[in-house]
């Protein structure tokens, strides 16, 4: 009895007696390496699928279920769409029931918009812009007083509230019109019908002014009109019923002269009671002599040219003067020469007077830059009646830059700033005059000063706000929305980034996680989502709430697939469905499906599971027995980007370093924005400005070379393949261009390339596959009906080795390939050996580099390192950013042992890593925290695994303990 037998007689009757409307049922899948399995998911639950690396998860998620359910979408388009995307491929598989609409949220980022933030991948920008448009309320940054507008409404009722009988008047200003003198403007407003205006408060009837020529002089020599000039528009008497309530009459009476008096006096109206008292009214919105824009969506738009910054156009960039280049060293101090600008001959003549004055306003010029006050730092600007400022200084060389020697140097201290303007947050100035929540208690809070906040911040300040009744009636609906959002970025461990954070910046596992607080935002029900591995990143302090997260969308009503290997997920799940029991070709079979709660050890090896083994404690990765003992290191002094506290760490080399702490402690900051371009322009290999620090010393002779690798895609084309990567493709090329029949045909080895002309299909360039681009949709990918996929030509298909033509090769997985080529071409299978080395053995030797995971990217890129024979081999420092991404626990196990053969050869590694297995192996650990964002960014702990165990009030130490036992 097989294993797939074993977990349908155990789980489930057979696929063909379930209800669709309980069940996900899929009969027959046979896509990529799945083996004609049987498979019914239940409704309305949290399902993990899991299994070792290229075992079939995938497949069965994304490739069967997903596609299906995107395939069936197709089918409600027009017909227009359908023609084109008719043609995908459906799913190798016998039939699908119950799918329900299907949605997918997988690591990579997808965009790369300059202008797509956080904010508006998440919808919360777009609510926090309808919020501000509808209550915010403007204050004058001059005055700080409230900014308003009267409309006719207000004019009218504040004549009506005065006696019945109360005689007024209704007035504007007379301005003149371009070109006009005084004469011309009281003719046109006879033409209009007026007859009256008053001169310095005594009416004149408009017809006896043109009859007197003088009285006509006079007026012509009135210098400000408007201020001595009014037009009578309306004389009117209060009138009101025998209830005391206004007269019906009178009201529209006013209402259209009030309307008249805004028209002709450009915004202004003025009413005189008569005997009492004269009122100015303005329907302009306008405050201390400013005239400011009234909120409307498009004001907090950095999208839309009228709320975009001026400066930076929305990107919240500009290419201006670096500060960090002109103060590059802040611990010494403007004596010392901390203004590199001025520290030669010529120009120190800027720095002198400072020097000199310095003590008369109280600046500290021998005090190190990193410790002068914000005022004083800004002072070395701005400059003052003493001296002359950074400002003018640059301002100067700009006006000289036709000499050669000042454009020279203007370049060396330009880089891409923040925007001095917005301040990084897009938005024109204006825009932060517009604040809710403002009342006695508090200032309240602009839209600016959110999107600068941490997610964490700015949730607390939506709990807690405070509205009058009227503005949250208006407001409760997108309150909620925001709040709902807000919660769901927290719960997925998220609360460090902020709002104005580019998508772009982010890395997998984030960008996945907000597409899935969005979707939880959206509230959808009935529907099936399905995750690549949303735990990602995630420190395992923070998988518990990601979990929650997955819990609450299930109980809204939907199905969630999780493809995951995380433990915390797989045992919190309904049920568990392990794909296997290997990877590849000795995959793709239900191995077992259920509760892991039914599960022991017996029925663990009984099932050949390699997920059940591990988590019943059957399969362990075993902690070391040593711990390898650095003499040398690298240090970094005085680290301050992003939210790092001017930190010192030492690296040890010749050992496995992790570097952990939570999500948004700061290590990636630390090592891929410091550590690695400071060594890389070190060893010139790196032209990148490094982040912020003040020293990099230690043992740096004892190195020749950096390497990082990372997640990003190891080739832009689709053409780049693991096979091409590795430079393993040359020779199997090779092999084909010397077989008889390509011999006889003249072949070379450029003929089995499906890169350049000559044996590729020129139908799809050698793709495989054809483009359609979609308007509104994702471009579809569709199969090239000349060559089948297969990429080449039909002669060249003619041409076959121990009975295989070069696409067939193409297709083989690492591991067959390996079988394949022992006997007989042993230097290809060296070549070979370290993609199965590093657990990839399950991947396609012509699979694109675009369809390979983050993870996938990075051990490619390992095994080239552990194949070609580094000529820096033992002088090296490798940095690898979450090695264990997509990774199998049985995988990790492969994943260490190539690493630590790097440390053998004498190389040093240093790891930035979540995972407790990986920590757990790791000869030193450098930990960061305690927290996320503000709250991070200080060294927490170093030393070995066993030192840390024996700290508290550490979220890495808690974790660890678990696994280092005594």
């Amino acid at each position: 009895m097989n294993t797939t037998t074993i977990a349908a007689q155990n789980i489930l009757p057979s696929v063909e007696d379930l209800d669709p409307r309980n069940f996900i049922v899929i009969k027959g899948a046979k896509v990529n390496n799945l083996k004609n399995i049987d498979v019914a998911i239940p409704r309305n639950k949290l399902v993990v699928v899991t299994g070792l690396s290229g075992s079939g998860k995938s497949s069965l998620a994304f490739d069967t279920l997903f596609a299906e359910g995107q395939r069936m979408y197709v089918e409600s388009l027009s017909s227009y769409a359908r023609q084109f995307l008719g043609r995908m491929e459906k799913p190798d598989v016998e039939y699908i029931k119950g799918v329900s609409p299907a949605i997918a949220i997988e690591q990579k980022v997808s965009s790369k918009n300059p202008r797509s933030t956080v904010g508006t991948t998440t919808e919360i920008y777009d609510y926090l812009k309808l919020l501000f448009a509808r209550i915010g309320t403007t204050f004058s940054p001059v005055s700080g007083k409230k900014v308003s507008k009267d409309t006719v409404t207000d004019v009218v009722d504040y004549i009506l509230k005065h006696d019945e009988g109360q005689r007024v008047m209704i007035l504007s200003p007379l301005f003149l019109k371009e070109g006009r003198n005084i004469a011309e403007e009281l003719k046109i407003l006879l033409q209009k019908g007026y007859t009256r205006i008053l001169v310095d408060g005594e009416t004149r009837f408009l017809e006896e002014i043109f009859d007197n020529t003088e009285e006509l002089k006079t007026l012509g020599k009135i210098k400000r009109v408007h201020e001595n000039v009014r037009i009578l528009i309306d004389r009117a008497v209060v009138k009101k019923d025998e209830e005391g309530l206004p007269d019906e009459e009178t009201q529209f009476r006013l209402s259209d002269s009030v309307q008249t008096a805004f028209f002709e006096g450009d915004g202004t109206c003025i009413v005189e009671i008569i005997g009492a008292e004269t009122r100015h009214f303005s329907d302009r919105f306008e405050q201390d002599g400013l005239i400011f824009e009234e909120p409307t969506l498009n004001l907090f738009s950095f999208n839309n040219p009228y709320g975009a910054c001026r400066r930076c156009e929305g990107f919240g960039k500009i290419l201006g003067i670096d500060a960090d280049l002109v103060i590059p060293d802040k611990n010494i101090s403007v004596y010392e020469g901390a203004i590199a600008p001025w520290r030669t001959e010529k120009m120190s003549e800027w720095l002198s007077p400072l020097l000199k004055t310095g003590i008369k306003f109280d600046f500290p010029i021998h005090r190190a830059y990193k410790d002068l006050s914000d005022e004083q730092k800004k002072v070395l600007w701005t400059g003052n009646q003493h001296f002359h400022g950074l400002d003018e200084f640059f301002s100067i060389l700009e006006k000289e830059t036709h000499k050669i020697q000042y454009r020279v140097m203007l370049s060396r201290y330009r880089g891409r700033t923040t925007c001095p303007e917005c301040q990084g947050s897009r938005l024109r100035k204006d825009a932060g005059y517009v604040k809710i929540a403002a009342n006695d208690s508090s200032e309240g809070k602009s839209i600016i000063d959110l999107v600068l906040m941490p997610i964490s911040e700015v949730s607390k300040f939506f709990r807690n706000i405070q509205l009058p009744e009227h503005e949250f009636g208006v407001a409760r609906r997108i309150l909620l929305e925001i709040e709902n959002r807000l919660e769901y970025l927290e719960r997925v461990g998220l609360g460090y980034l902020t709002l104005n954070r580019l998508t772009s910046t982010l890395s997998g596992g984030e960008y996945q996680r907000i597409k899935l607080a969005t979707s939880l935002g959206s509230a959808l029900v009935g529907s099936m989502y399905i995750l690549d591995e949303p735990s990602i990143g995630l420190h395992p302090r923070d998988t518990q709430r990601l979990v929650s997260v997955l819990e609450s969308l299930r109980d809204l009503g939907n199905t969630v697939i999780v493809v995951e290997h995380e433990e915390e997920v797989m045992r919190a799940a309904d049920q568990i469905i392990d794909i296997g029991p290997d990877a590849g070709s000795h995959g793709g079979e239900l191995v077992f499906q259920g509760n892991f709660g039914n599960i022991n050890k017996e029925t663990a090896n009984l099932l050949h599971s390699h997920t059940l083994n591990f988590l019943t404690g059957e399969d362990e990765i075993s902690v070391p027995k040593f711990r390898r003992k650095s003499t040398a290191f690298i240090e970094i002094k005085g680290a301050y980007e992003n939210n790092l506290k001017d930190i010192s760490v030492r690296f040890p080399l010749g050992v496995l370093t992790a570097v952990t702490g939570v999500s948004g402690s700061g290590k990636s900051t630390l090592i891929r924005k410091i550590l690695y371009p400071a060594l890389g322009r070190t060893f010139g290999t790196f032209s990148d400005e490094s982040g912020k620090f003040a020293e990099l010393g230690g043992s740096i002779n004892k190195l020749e070379a950096v390497e990082m690798i990372d997640q990003n895609p190891i080739g832009k084309s689709s053409r780049s393949n693991p096979v091409t990567y590795i430079k393993a493709y040359d020779q199997i090329r090779l092999i084909y261009s010397e077989l008889p029949i390509a011999k006889a045909r003249g072949y070379k080895p450029s003929h089995f390339s499906f890169n350049i002309d000559g044996g590729r299909c020129e139908v799809c360039q050698g793709e495989g596959e054809t483009t359609i681009e979609m308007q509104f949709m994702a471009d579809v990918r569709l199969k090239c009906e000349s060559c089948g996929g297969k990429r080449f030509k039909q002669e060249i298909l003619d041409v076959k080795y121990e009975g295989k033509d070069i696409a067939d090769i193409l297709d083989l997985t690492i591991d067959d390939a390996i079988d394949f080529f022992r006997k007989t071409e042993p230097k290809l299978t060296e070549k070979l050996m370290p993609l199965q080395e590093v657990g990839l053995g399950y991947v396609k030797l012509g699979q694109s580099s675009n369809s390979l995971s983050g993870g996938e990217a990075q051990r490619v890129k390992l095994a080239s390192f552990l194949g070609k024979g580094n000529q820096n081999k033992g002088k090296t420092l490798f940095i690898f950013d979450e090695p264990t991404t997509g990774l199998h626990f049985h995988d990790i196990k492969k994943l260490l042992k190539a690493i630590n053969a790097l440390v053998e050869q004498g190389d040093s590694v240093i790891i930035i890593e979540h995972n407790m297995e990986v920590i757990k192996s790791a000869d030193h650990i450098i930990d960061l925290g305690p927290e996320g964002g503000n709250t991070g960014g200080y060294i927490t702990f170093e030393g070995t695994p066993e030192e840390m165990v024996k700290i508290s009030d550490n979220h890495t130490a808690k974790f660890l303990k678990e696994k280092i036992k005594g």
